[in-house]
């Protein structure tokens, strides 16, 4: 299982350029499996191998870098939000569009990136491990923005590898979301992301 990628992986900026329309599209199309809605204010959007590829390739064209070591700093800054086979990796936003909303509303959801739990059927909850790069959290207030890994036991990865439902929920006081099994196609997504497990 690919869980890093190197330059070789890239396009150029040119060749990019050519390639977007198309790898923009399909992108897209991928992501609509790769998020799940948690109430109407939060949203996980789990991140693969493509959806990194993108993020990085749509950063270079953004910055206009084409030099080695401004691309190998992409990679190193992107490639641990890939999964390993054994986690998910996610991007976590609270989205309020109205900014007095929002500044209040992070004031009050301080610790909901430690809440925001998945669970494979039949097994125990999983807590994320949340902003293992930077602390995004202050005293007075979260961040709209939060990077998080699930670390999955062998027993979860069979779990969900042999087909057994998702759940997802929130236990934050301030935006409990009770717990709901996420729809099929993200269920497949996530599961796809899990390297098979031998069993004993």
């Amino acid at each position: 299982m690919m869980t890093t990628l190197s330059r070789s992986d890239l396009w150029s900026l040119e060749e990019y350029a050519e390639q977007r329309p198309a790898f923009r599209a399909r992108v897209l199309e991928h992501k609509k499996s790769r998020q799940l809605a948690l109430g109407q204010h939060a949203r996980l959007y789990f991140e693969d191998e493509l959806t990194i590829r993108y993020q990085i390739q749509e950063m270079l064209r953004i910055e206009k870098v084409f030099e080695a070591d401004g691309i190998r700093e992409e990679l190193e800054a992107y490639n641990p939000l890939i999964p390993d086979g054994h986690n998910w990796k996610a991007t976590f936003m609270l989205e309020y569009e109205d900014p007095a909303e929002r500044a209040v509303r992070l004031g009050e959801l301080i610790g909901i990136e430690d809440k925001v739990w998945l669970q494979v059927e039949g097994c125990d909850r999983i807590y994320p491990i949340a902003d293992e790069d930077l602390d995004r959290s202050t005293a007075d207030k979260t961040s709209s923005v939060h990077f998080m890994r699930y670390e999955l036991a062998p027993a979860m990865i069979i779990a969900a590898k042999g087909g057994a439902a998702i759940h997802a929920g929130i236990d934050h006081p301030a935006y409990p979301v009770d717990g709901f099994q996420v729809d099929p196609a993200v269920r497949e997504s996530l599961a796809n992301d899990l390297q098979e497990v031998a069993v004993n």
